[in-house]
Formats: structure tokens, sequence, C-alpha cells
């Protein structure tokens, strides 16, 4: 079912809205889940898009998000600023209020945000920034602005987290190594997962996280990752199969530092849209156990999110 837009602004010839009828998960989340990576997109009349914007997507709006949050079992939501929202948080920060205390945000931030701000973007909820290093997406920001930012937030009690591509590590390593504060790797820093999970790109990633005890990773969108793609075997809830053993493999050695969203509503998709109740079914295909369950969808998140209630 297709959103329209609204205002001014018309969608990225191509785009792939987000699926309007997901399937109730047969996976049942533990008391306290926490989707940690999902996003709002506008509504454009309401909060416009960035000027600087590499897309324009379908509107996603607070509620559309509340509403999945519910019909999936979480409880609460980590908000991660979208590009085509550039540094404007407006929309993040009005979904943070509106969640009366359930959402928690990721801002972008700009080296001219004053003390005040950063102040105000805490009340309502923020805890961390957002640094995008895929470059189809944005611009280079010189990274001794990102350090500037870094050692800001740092005194908040805020994270970083970094969005890149597995080829790109090697030259991001220093500078990543050198970020006074927690790092989030979104989605395993998107390894190719045709290549072998034990072969050198994949252990480049897991040193990374065994050297660095202050590095975290989201084990979240399959979708983005898979070459199989969301086919099932036997009609069971089990897609991405070839994605599993590189999530697997780091929610086992690193229980702790983990993190799994469902990254709604999806942007930049280019083959096909996922239905949100399978992708919670893959949770359990990836933390096998309900100890493991309990640390990446309630523990880890509350731990970094809501230190205050963990």
């Amino acid at each position: 079912m297709s959103k329209p837009t609204t205002g001014d602004f018309t969608k990225t010839s191509g785009w792939l809205d987000w699926y309007t009828g997901p399937s109730k998960p047969a996976f049942q989340l533990p008391p306290g889940s926490v989707d940690a990576h999902c996003h709002v997109f506008g509504p454009g009349a309401e909060f416009p898009y960035a000027p600087e914007r590499k897309y324009t997507p379908c509107d996603a709006s607070k509620q559309q998000l509340f509403a999945l949050r519910d019909h999936l079992g979480f409880t609460r939501n980590v908000i991660v600023q979208a590009t085509c929202h550039g540094a404007d948080n407006r929309a993040l920060v009005d979904a943070c209020r509106a969640s009366v205390g359930r959402a928690r945000g990721v801002a972008t931030v700009r080296r001219s945000i004053s003390d005040a701000e950063l102040q105000d973007l805490h009340a309502a909820g923020v805890r961390g920034v957002r640094f995008n290093f895929v470059k189809r997406l944005v611009d280079f920001t010189p990274k001794d602005e990102l350090l500037e930012i870094a050692g800001r937030i740092a005194q908040l009690g805020w994270h970083v987290v970094i969005y890149f591509e597995a080829v790109d590590l090697p030259e991001l390593w220093d500078f990543f190594t050198a970020l006074p504060t927690t790092v989030v790797v979104d989605h395993m820093g998107r390894p190719d997962v045709s290549l072998p999970v034990d072969g050198p790109q994949f252990a480049l990633f897991e040193r990374f996280m065994r050297e660095h005890g202050n590095v975290w990773s989201k084990v979240s969108c399959p979708e983005r990752l898979s070459v199989t793609g969301p086919k099932a075997l036997h009609g069971e809830r089990h897609a991405y199969q070839d994605v599993i053993p590189f999530a697997r493999r780091i929610v086992q050695q690193f229980p702790d530092r983990v993190l799994w969203g469902t990254d709604w509503p999806h942007p930049n998709l280019k083959d096909h849209m996922p239905d949100d109740g399978l992708l919670v079914d893959f949770i359990p295909h990836i933390a096998p156990t309900a100890d493991l369950q309990q640390k990446l969808l309630v523990d880890n998140p509350m731990r970094l999110y809501w230190p205050e209630e963990a």
C-alpha cells in the first residue's frame, strides 16, 4: 500500500515504501524488549526533509512507529536520526517526547551546536550521535570535527554510533579507536556475507570488537546484508539464512555488547521490503538461548539508553 507524499517532497524514483501489513511474530519477545534501531521520516509537511539530502523517502510518522512497536511486542524504541533529515533533529525529538519515556534518540549534530542545544537534546531523550561513513548517503565530514563533537558529547555520557561498510574499516580503524566514548557499530559494519564467516574481512571486525571493549555492535538488518533473501525453507520462518552465522557469532562472542533493531521503515532498500514480523523471528536464530535473548533485547539496550532504570 503506497503512502502519498506530503508537502513539496517527491519520493526518490524507485523508492520502496515500508510494508503495511507485518505479520505477528512467532517468537515471543522477552518483557521489556527494545527495538534499538528505527527511524521516523517527517511527515514532510511538519518536519521538512533536509535540502542537502541524498534521497527523499515516504513519510513514516511516530504514530506509525509506535503502532508497529506495539504490534511486534516491543516496549521501547531507540530512534536513530535519518540522513534525509540531516542535522535537523526536530522529528526525532518530537517522537522521543511523544513516547513519554519509552523512546531514546541518536541525533546528528554539527560542530556549531551550542551546549544549550545539546542539553535540550539530552532532556528530550537523546543519548548518542551518529557518524555516517557510507559515501553514497552523506558528504564527508572532516574527522577533526567529528572528534571535537565526540569529546563534547562524552561529557554528557552519550555514545557514538558509526555506520560504515566492511571494506572501509581498515582506513577508518585509527579514527574509530580514537573516539573517547562507547562506540556502537550499525549492522556489524555491513559485512559481505557471500564471503566466509571465518575469512579475513569478518575476522578484522571481530578483532576490532575483541581489542576494544568500548565497541558494541548492532546485529540487525539481515535484509540489507543477505544475498539469499527472505525465502524460507519448508514454510518455516527462517529467512536471511546467509546472515545468521555472522550475527550469531557476534552475539555469542560479545553477548554484553550487542543490540538489535528493526530498522523500520527500512530506507533505501532496492529489491524487497521486509516483513517486520519475519525480522523478529530472525532473532532466536542468532541468539538461540533465553539468556542471550534477554541480553540482546533488554539488558544491553537498557544499560546503554536507560541506565537509571537498568
